[in-house]
């Protein structure tokens, strides 16, 4: 909880060691926010829409699977986050 609150404070400005860009994704502006959670890495990835909101995308555990979760997991956070800007697109209508 506490790296949520802290990028709800920081915004994004919040920077590593917190927060990293994610490589592969169509969105250029897809982090990843950096948890160590009992000794294991955590992460959750995320992207700032136009608004400058956070939008939670996904998180997981990502021991063991190494370079695979990024691959798995960024093609869904890409299709969610593609969603929320449809969505926000629709509401602007």
């Amino acid at each position: 909880m506490f790296s949520i609150e802290l990028l709800q404070a920081e915004g994004p400005m919040l920077g590593r060691p917190y927060v990293d860009t994610v490589k592969g994704s169509k969105y250029p502006n897809l982090k990843e926010l950096r948890v160590q959670h009992r000794g294991e890495p955590w992460r959750v990835l995320f992207a700032f829409d136009p608004k400058r909101r956070a939008i939670i995308l996904l998180g997981g555990n990502k021991t063991g699977s190494g370079s695979n979760w990024y691959k798995e997991n960024i093609r869904i956070a890409d299709k969610r986050f593609e969603e929320h800007l449809r969505s926000m697109k629709e509401e602007g209508k």
